[in-house]
């Protein structure tokens, strides 16, 4: 499992301590069973932002290709990535809509 960002802890922890608080004000519980409760909830609350919270996205646009195996270089050269031809596309239409 990856590690969160830094904005998914931020965002986790601002959004537990906000509606904890919020909770605990707007409701007037005092027992000690309502405060777990709340607290419970304000936690999941938390873990529920902060795993939708956006991660950085790694581009698929470029990969790295190697030029041959038996190239003694360690480097890779970065190719771009062809969607399909337009021929392949033809292929998926109907022949009977076809001009």
């Amino acid at each position: 499992m990856p590690r969160p960002t830094a904005a998914q802890l931020a965002y986790g922890s601002a959004t537990v301590v906000l509606s904890t608080l919020a909770m605990l004000l707007l409701s007037g519980i005092t027992s000690v069973v309502g405060i777990a409760v709340i607290a419970l909830f304000a936690l999941c609350l938390g873990l529920l932002v902060s795993v939708k919270a956006v991660r950085p996205r790694v581009s698929t646009a470029l990969r790295p290709v190697r030029t041959s195996p038996a190239s003694h270089s360690t480097a890779a050269s970065v190719v771009p990535v062809v969607g399909p031809s337009p021929a392949a596309a033809e292929n998926r239409i109907p022949a009977s809509l076809r001009r």
